[in-house]
């Protein structure tokens, strides 16, 4: 962790890019935003395993992993309207809905499904 650095040293892990992430994401960490009606809201829109009261909007979010590579998942969800100009899906990071650390969480979640 960097807390355990000295100042030096902190500052040549940060220039070279070393330093431990503060927190780390994980697929856990993206579920709940996805599950979020505040935040990633994916439930209005999909069924996910394990979600509550969901919508059918969009399609069922199941075996993502082999149907989409982690950098079309990442697209799809900062902004599908570049794919799909009909889309209904929110243009998450487009519209700053999501940032850049929340989407790869929450598509770490994705790849889980």
């Amino acid at each position: 962790m960097i807390a355990h650095l000295s100042k030096p040293a902190l500052v040549l892990a940060l220039l070279a890019g070393t330093a431990a992430p503060v927190s780390a994401q994980t697929p856990a960490d993206g579920q709940k935003l996805a599950f979020d009606r505040s935040k990633g809201n994916c439930l209005t829109c999909h069924v996910i395993k394990g979600g509550d009261l969901p919508g059918s909007i969009g399609p069922e979010l199941t075996d993502l992993k082999n149907k989409y590579s982690r950098d079309e998942l990442i697209a799809i969800v900062t902004d599908e309207t570049k794919r799909n100009p009909l889309t209904v899906m929110p243009p998450f990071g487009r519209n700053r809905i999501l940032s850049e650390k929340e989407i790869n969480s929450v598509v770490d979640f994705l790849q889980t499904l």
